[in-house]
């Protein structure tokens, strides 16, 4: 058996797991969407409440810039239409990655969803529904990050997402929780060096739906794009020589890079990237509540339970962070 045989097989053996996990996860959600279409009972925002937080939102959006984007409603721990429908139901249903190493991940040892951005998940439902929270990890990909918000069919969407002004013209988002930027990871021995254009004439994957795809479609420098549903799909790519590059956020580049020496980050990050939780529109008193949480999770400086998070998941591939991002709010 080849070399490339043996990872590929080792590769399955390790998938095999995550790929049924998906069933699972999305047949506890079905038995609770329902219960997010509801309206006019009290659980649910009403149309009065809806509109007037949708021109909230829409206010928001139109003011938007670059250096405000990551700005988001104060926090608050009061309850609302959302907090209380959440609290009804007594279930968090919650948008996530299951295959990105670090962040979100399923471990095929165990069988668990662990990572940071899990870890994150887990204080929100705490707070919310307090002590051994009943949660609903529904695995989602890039490109269903929106619509799973929009037909209400999570709560939250907790995923490595970046902030920006054209998706905040779709969904809210809390404030940052981590800075990243888009970097370029390909093979060690490759000719790629950076975001440059020593990517012409190489095919580059991106998962759909991303920054990443954005960043191409501005500025290709020769190369051929190439899409996927989820952005470990590209380390996959790379594996079978079906790519020679990716573009993705330098922190979920280095958890790749983590997962198989034979590839490295190129260059430097060439964007800022905000990380934020990502919320319904409609919904301004979760989005205050998660601000709130936020505000809990970043205390305590280099004993913060955001540190802590970091030390265990993300230190070992991306060192040097000594805090959490500075929150910035809007109103």
């Amino acid at each position: 058996m080849t070399k490339r045989a043996r990872g590929l097989r080792n590769l399955r053996a390790v998938l095999a797991p995550v790929t049924a996990g998906v069933c699972v996860m999305a047949a506890a959600a079905a038995v609770l969407v329902p219960v997010l279409s509801d309206g006019g009972d009290g659980r649910t925002p009403g149309r009065a409440s809806q509109g007037t937080a949708s021109a909230r939102a829409d206010a928001t959006a139109a003011d938007c810039t670059p250096a405000n984007a990551a700005a988001s409603l104060r926090p608050s721990a009061d309850d609302g239409p959302a907090v209380d429908r959440i609290k009804a139901r007594g279930r968090l249903i919650v948008g996530v990655d299951q295959n990105t190493y670090r962040w979100g991940y399923r471990n095929p040892a165990t069988g668990d969803l662990e990572g940071f951005d899990i870890d994150l998940v887990r204080a929100i439902a705490e707070d919310v529904l307090g002590a051994n929270p009943k949660i609903t990890f529904l695995a989602i990909p890039t490109n269903q990050r929106i619509p799973s918000l929009q037909k209400r069919t999570v709560d939250l969407v907790v995923r490595t997402m970046t902030i920006n002004c054209a998706r905040k013209r779709q969904v809210a988002f809390s404030t940052a929780y981590f800075e990243a930027g888009q970097q370029v990871l390909a093979p060690r021995n490759s000719s790629v060096e950076a975001f440059d254009d020593t990517l012409k004439g190489k095919r580059v994957c991106t998962a759909a739906g991303s920054t990443g795809e954005a960043k191409l479609a501005e500025q290709r420098h020769g190369a051929e794009v190439v899409t996927v549903p989820n952005q470990l799909d590209c380390l996959v790519r790379l594996q079978l020589g079906e790519a020679d590059a990716v573009v993705t956020d330098s922190a979920l580049a280095a958890a790749q890079a983590a997962q198989d020496p034979t590839v490295e980050l190129k260059g430097k990050p060439f964007t800022d990237e905000s990380y934020g939780v990502a919320v319904n529109r409609a919904d301004t008193d979760l989005v205050r509540r998660v601000n709130k949480v936020l505000e809990d999770y970043r205390s305590g400086g280099s004993g913060s339970r955001w540190m802590a998070a970091y030390k265990k998941w993300l230190q070992a591939d991306l060192p040097g962070i000594s805090e959490a991002p500075e929150p910035q709010y809007s109103d």
